[in-house]
């Protein structure tokens, strides 16, 4: 019958009247493509078309899709276990298999993990974590968190407040109190000649002084800034970071929900810096998006604290789905298929080589950086290269015409600052991406840009 729509355009008009999305505006999602598979680095929409995936979905499809083995993993334990309860008196294999395989993994100073779904809930849960810490040790004054301007930890209420991206508060606020924001170490961006490192440091060193030290439970940092626009610190700045939080008693909350599980080139992001953090917020690569888990590590040093606690101040935070041993046992497969074909090491050696594809690009007029680590990189627009004026409404061009040439991207939308900064175009593609496919996504962008340009 003539009115009878195809089964893509049915789906579409459906999902229109009934399903509400993340970041959710009717005009963004007139045209959505609907995915029905995925390989590798490659995914399929249901009108037939294929695009190269260059982002990892959503920064987590790290060891690529249409693995099997994850897919087993999860057959396999919903057959033998679907579901337990993990509170206190209850537990079950694949999560304690995996927290002492995370553990391992993880920083040497680290001890216990707390399960999540999320890397929202898991920031949520690293904040609690804190208070609760000096509340043990009867410093209950010590509740505020400081993080850095471009950074994103979620968009739950506090995890909100501690992304400072503004328009994730514009219709949300007011945020929740004691949480304030610093100057981030941007190089590329950061005012006159010092090392962005030293004054981002000192700029929360001089926020512990105005607010007291008393009062300030933790610094969370992503180690490499990854929704705010992959901003890669100076070498300088965690070491000084790290030393700040020790003179002043604070903890440091490292939020690796995008940096963990290889794709920096390293496990996780502060290794690059030699720096160990209080606690370890994680998600997304753990199980590189085939489920839902995420989690924080804590330190020896909170560990303690927590297990010597009387019961009447027990750690009353909890989670229907922590521990959930579904996701845990695929989390376990995950972590077996990076660990057995190298894919931590290469995204060191393949990363390198896509910056420097993509580094060919800054012949263009309007490319003015273009950053990165491992299997993270940017590209920020400018008006002007001499002046890095910043360029705004370019990049969504640059993003359209790539998915015209079959590539998805991520836009970070130009800021007014401080500090202000230009449309910037994110990749973060799936560990094994064939240096083919890396190359097609440089080649595809340079014509995209040069399109935008043009138009």
């Amino acid at each position: 019958m003539d009115d009878v729509l195809p089964a893509a355009d049915q789906l579409v008009a459906t999902d229109q009247r009934h399903l509400i999305h993340p970041l959710h505006h009717a005009k963004d999602h007139a045209n959505p493509r609907v995915f029905v598979s995925g390989d590798g680095a490659m995914l399929h929409t249901a009108d037939g078309r294929m695009f190269i995936d260059g982002l990892s979905a959503l920064w987590n499809v790290n060891i690529g899709h249409g693995r099997k083995e994850l897919a087993a993993a999860a057959a396999a334990q919903m057959e033998k276990l679907a579901y337990a309860s993990a509170y206190a008196g209850f537990t079950n294999e694949p999560a304690i298999r995996l927290a002492e395989r995370l553990v391992g993994l993880a920083y040497d100073n680290m001890a216990a993990v707390y399960f999540t779904t999320s890397g929202a809930e898991s920031n949520e849960s690293a904040f609690k974590f804190a208070r609760y810490h000096w509340k043990r040790l009867g410093k209950p004054n010590k509740v505020k968190i400081i993080s850095r301007r471009y950074g994103y930890h979620g968009v739950t209420l506090a995890a909100m407040s501690a992304t400072s991206l503004p328009n994730y508060h514009k219709m949300f606020g007011p945020v929740v109190p004691e949480f304030l924001q610093v100057a981030p170490p941007y190089p590329y961006r950061w005012p006159g000649n010092g090392d962005a490192g030293i004054g981002a440091a000192e700029a929360v060193e001089d926020a512990i002084l105005a607010e007291g030290a008393d009062t300030v439970a933790a610094v969370i940092a992503e180690p490499v800034m990854g929704s705010g626009g992959v901003i890669v610190p100076p070498a300088s700045y965690f070491p000084r970071l790290r030393e700040i939080c020790d003179r002043y008693d604070i903890l440091l909350i490292a939020d690796e929900v995008i940096t963990g599980f290889g794709r920096t080139g390293q496990w996780f992001g502060l290794g690059h810096w030699g720096i160990k953090p209080d606690l370890m917020s994680f998600a997304k690569g753990v199980t590189s998006g085939y489920l839902p888990l995420g989690g924080v590590i804590i330190s020896k040093r909170l560990h303690d604290v927590m297990m010597d606690a009387p019961p009447d101040e027990k750690f009353m935070h909890a989670a229907t789905y922590s521990g959930h041993p579904v996701c845990c046992a695929v989390a376990l497969a995950n972590i077996d298929i990076i660990e057995k074909e190298g894919m931590v090491e290469r995204a060191q050696v393949q990363g390198d080589r896509f910056r420097a594809g993509l580094e060919t690009l800054l012949s263009l007029p309007t490319v003015g950086e273009v950053r990165g680590i491992g299997m993270l990189a940017a590209i920020e627009l400018v008006q002007d290269k001499g002046s890095k004026t910043p360029a705004k409404g370019l990049g969504p061009k640059v993003v359209a015409e790539a998915a015209n040439r079959g590539l998805i991207l991520r836009l970070r939308a130009a800021s007014d600052g401080p500090p202000a900064s230009g449309d910037t175009l994110c990749f973060a593609p799936p560990l094994p991406t064939p240096e083919a496919t890396l190359d097609r996504i440089v080649q595809i962008v340079g014509d995209s840009i040069q399109a935008a340009e043009r138009a």
